[in-house]
């Protein structure tokens, strides 16, 4: 799986609080003061409306706050999240200085474009108003800004009611990492986009055309069920597992049969980190289980072609090729895995190293797999990969010293 977190500790539904944050998300029911609210339950992709809109914003680093909508029909929808809800008639205490983003329920962002708007350059004491889609202010008193936006219903209010209060100015903000969702009828579409978004753009070619594919039809239905990503990483780990069993034999037939577990193992796997983007389930746990999951597969692949290929030949060198195989595999995988690591600390541009490891995480190899395994020469991909994971190896050593 290419990406994994962890489920955090989650707050439960709370008053209005006074927490210290750089940023708040106000989510309102509408954009514009003609329009017909959405209804926050609907649930696209595995999770309500609003519920979504509230988890991508606490994991930008905002502290979502819903507006305008009585607790009654929004406490179960938001049950577990960082919520809080703002009402005209409670008390409020005073807020940090900070950055208030307001936004329409109709707009549905990516974690990644509310994380620019936090990031943003904007002039003191002005309200940034993109029409109909965002409103962002710099404020030293949200509490009276709050105060103001509790009793507004769509973003159009809050502008109106803000601009006696600030000098505001037109600005575009990016449109790449939101949606705009015109109608219930455009539900589906922002599914699609949803899962659109999963497709990373280092993937392989194979992977991003056909393997992805595949797996995003499988994952939209998954997230509607109880399915977790962990749970599909046990799967897809115990089909890999089963399918490198074949490796044992020579005949064609058998090898290409495992062949083919290999390549749904390597589907499958797909699966689990989308639904946990797409429900932010990412946890640590998960991405250990992963990664740990990858390598037993890799491994016993590369321990059942050198244990057949021995028997068959009665000879002790497949078993050496196996040894440096699975080494030289296993080390890469963990210099990868740490330079991912370090990647996402955001430490500036991309290495060479970074680079590199990248290409390492393509799973293309797996076709040269399935035609070696149709003419029963699986195996040669045993001496293909003792010979260039090694060189693969000390180009990553060498790299990483340069740096």
């Amino acid at each position: 799986m290419d990406t994994r977190a962890h489920q955090g500790s989650r707050a439960p539904l709370t008053p209005v609080s006074t927490a210290s944050v750089e940023g708040l998300l106000v989510v309102l029911p509408s954009a514009s003061r003609g329009d017909q609210a959405l209804d926050p339950g609907v649930v696209v992709a595995g999770l309500a409306l609003l519920r979504r809109v509230v988890l991508a914003a606490a994991r930008a680093g905002l502290l979502p706050i819903v507006v305008g909508y009585p607790r009654r029909e929004v406490a179960s929808i938001l049950a577990g999240t960082s919520a809080i809800l703002l009402a005209p008639d409670e008390a409020m205490e005073r807020v940090p200085a900070g950055r208030l983003v307001f936004l329409p329920l109709a707009v549905i962002p990516q974690s990644d474009w509310l994380g620019a708007l936090l990031a943003t350059p904007l002039g003191a004491g002005q309200l940034h108003v993109d029409p109909g889609t965002v409103a962002v202010l710099d404020a030293d008193d949200p509490g009276r800004v709050l105060s103001v936006a509790s009793s507004c219903r769509s973003l159009d209010e809050v502008v109106g009611a803000l601009r006696t209060s600030f000098k505001t100015e037109d600005r575009a903000f990016d449109e790449r990492g939101r949606f705009v969702l015109a109608g219930p009828r455009a539900v589906r579409a922002l599914e699609r986009w949803l899962l659109e978004n999963l497709i990373k753009p280092n993937e392989g070619f194979m992977s991003r055309h056909f393997e992805r594919r595949i797996s995003l039809a499988l994952t939209r239905r998954l997230c509607k069920t109880g399915v977790t990503p962990n749970t599909m990483t046990l799967v897809s780990v115990a089909i890999g597992l089963v399918g490198t069993a074949f490796f044992l034999s020579s005949a064609p037939a058998y090898q290409f049969s495992g062949a083919l577990l290999f390549l749904i193992h390597s589907i499958l796997d797909g699966c689990d980190g989308e639904l946990a983007r797409l429900k932010f389930l990412e946890s640590r746990f998960g991405a250990v289980l992963d990664i740990l999951g990858d390598n037993l597969v890799h491994t016993a692949a590369f321990l059942f072609m050198a244990v057949g290929w021995s028997l068959d030949t009665r000879a002790w060198w497949p078993l050496a090729l196996g040894g440096i195989a699975i080494f030289s595999t296993l080390t890469v995988a963990t210099i990868v895995h740490r330079r991912g690591m370090r990647a996402s600390t955001g430490d500036g541009p991309p290495s060479a190293l970074s680079r590199v490891a990248d290409k390492s995480v393509h799973r293309d190899f797996i076709y040269l797999i399935l035609l070696l395994a149709a003419a029963g020469k699986v195996r040669w991909f045993l001496v293909l990969t003792a010979i260039g994971a090694p060189i693969f190896l000390l180009l990553l050593f060498w790299l990483g010293r340069r740096r």
